[in-house]
């Protein structure tokens, strides 16, 4: 799309390469030390993945009218165009949510992406975020993801949005005993900060606000459901 603007030299390694995506990835970590800038970068890719006219018709035609179809429509989407990312996965249903949750959820039950980084921060700044942020801002569409680091396991929920001590508990998880950075990526994301007076995650809970009314889909106030990291 002409508009995009990825800023980062492509991999040299062929297209149908694996490593190839984890070593842009990498790279793009290790070039911007400010999360929200990685974060940011990692939502335009997903954006640049999509047809203009899916975008622009998708919150008002299919999220805003039909919250729980178009969650089991992103679910099963995720399924059938994820599954080389993520490894396997497949649909199940989410119990704790409204109505039961039936065919909203997507559990990963190794990721690939996760086992290959070998990441937390790559993990959390790089996937879980963006795409959280992707779906929000772009499908009109709420998603909370749930990486577990001892598994490998992964839980997307659509139609939910992540609590803010969801998302502080994921930003305060401890570096990975077999992260190749040794703790360095963490340390170097935590070093960035544009300088903004109020924190990032505050004002897009007052854009919710004014967007969705007091609750999300879970019946979670919206005055607590946070959907970045970045303080």
């Amino acid at each position: 799309r002409p508009d995009d603007e990825i800023r980062m030299p492509d991999s040299k390694l062929a297209l149908n390469d694996f490593e190839g995506i984890v070593e842009l990835t990498s790279a793009m970590n290790s070039q911007y030390n400010n999360r929200t800038q990685v974060q940011e970068l990692a939502r335009e890719v997903l954006v640049s993945l999509f047809p203009p006219f899916i975008l622009d018709r998708y919150p008002s035609w299919f999220a805003t009218p039909f919250p729980e179809f178009s969650a089991k429509m992103c679910a099963w989407a995720t399924v059938v165009g994820g599954t080389w990312l993520m490894g396997e996965c497949e649909v199940n249903d989410v119990p704790e949510m409204n109505g039961g949750g039936k065919n909203q959820g997507v559990l990963v039950k190794r990721c690939r992406f996760l086992e290959e980084s070998q990441c937390a921060s790559i993990c959390v700044n790089s996937c879980k975020l963006p795409t959280q942020n992707f779906f929000r801002r772009n499908m009109g569409l709420a998603l909370t993801m749930t990486p577990d680091y001892e598994t490998g396991e992964c839980q997307f929920v659509y139609g939910r949005l992540p609590t803010e001590e969801e998302e502080r508990e994921a930003r305060e998880t401890p570096c990975l005993m077999r992260c190749p950075s040794g703790g360095g990526m963490r340390s170097w994301h935590n070093d960035g900060s544009y300088g903004r007076g109020k924190e990032t995650w505050l004002e897009d809970l007052e854009a919710l606000a004014k967007l969705n009314g007091t609750n999300n889909n879970n019946g979670v106030p919206v005055g607590l459901a946070c959907s970045l990291m970045e303080d």
